[in-house]
C-alpha cells in the first residue's frame, strides 16, 4: 500500500511540472481585472479543463522509508 500511495504522489509531482507554466499563465490572465470579462472567463475555463492532480496543492510530502504523510520523531 506504501508503494502506492508514493507512486501516486510522484504521478502529481510530474502533471503539476508538466502544467505549471500553463496553469499560472490561465491564472495571471483570469485575476487580471484590466482585461475585458469575455478574455477573463476563457482563461478561467481552461484552467478548470487542466488535469486537478496538475495543481501543486494535491501533492503531498512524504518520508520515503514509511511512506507516512507525517513523521513522528520519537526518542
Amino acid at each position: 500500500m506504501s508503494d502506492k500511495r508514493n507512486i501516486q504522489d510522484q504521478k502529481r509531482r510530474l502533471l503539476g511540472e508538466k502544467y505549471e507554466l500553463r496553469r499560472k499563465l490561465y491564472k495571471a490572465f483570469s485575476k487580471d481585472t484590466d482585461l475585458p470579462n469575455d478574455v477573463r472567463e476563457k482563461h478561467r475555463c481552461k484552467l478548470a479543463d487542466l488535469p486537478r492532480n496538475s495543481s501543486f496543492t494535491r501533492v503531498t510530502n512524504r518520508v520515503l522509508v514509511v511512506s507516512s504523510s507525517q513523521f513522528e520523531n520519537k526518542i
